[in-house]
């Protein structure tokens, strides 16, 4: 999704610049400087997919880009979003094989879901809540059944029964 400046009335805090081999010079250069000196962006990050290695990051300090250095796990930690952007490899979109892209986390490594993950989650936590209901109709069912059989052995031994308590 873009970022309209004059629509937000400010600019970004973070930017993550997805790199291709016609642009990869001009964001890493041109962009860049942009983002420094003009938007004044608190953190830039660069990353090229078809090149999962070409990963960096920079903090705004004293008016100028500081280079980011990653930590032993090669995360970059953005102290704006108090978290950790990481290099992911899995199914992505409509891809049939696993890809490096980037993930959010937190510090402890906890990814945040995609939002096809928020919605299989959701799916599993509703296909739960109906089995969970199902058995508690089956449960009823069988409680009013049992209740049934008891007010039958009890009317077989003369017991006046209200069948309205049923």
């Amino acid at each position: 999704k873009s970022w309209v400046v004059w629509e937000e009335e400010k600019a970004p805090d973070v930017v993550i610049e997805l790199l291709s081999e016609s642009t990869a010079k001009k964001d890493k250069e041109e962009k860049k400087l942009i983002y420094q000196n003009r938007l004044r962006v608190t953190e830039y990050f660069w990353y090229d997919p078809f090149d999962p290695e070409d990963l960096a990051g920079h903090r705004l300090e004293g008016g100028v880009y500081k280079s980011l250095t990653p930590d032993a796990q090669g995360r970059f930690s953005s102290e704006i979003l108090g978290l950790v952007l990481v290099r992911w490899q899995g199914i992505y979109g409509d891809e049939q094989e696993p890809i490096t892209w980037l993930r959010w986390a937190t510090a402890a490594g906890q990814l945040l879901p995609t939002i096809e993950e928020l919605a299989e989650q959701e799916r599993q936590r509703a296909e739960q809540e109906k089995q969970r209901a199902e058995q508690e109709k089956q449960r009823a069912e069988q409680e009013k059944l049992r209740a049934e059989r008891l007010a039958a052995k009890l009317r077989s031994l003369g017991v006046d029964i209200d069948d309205s308590l049923l």
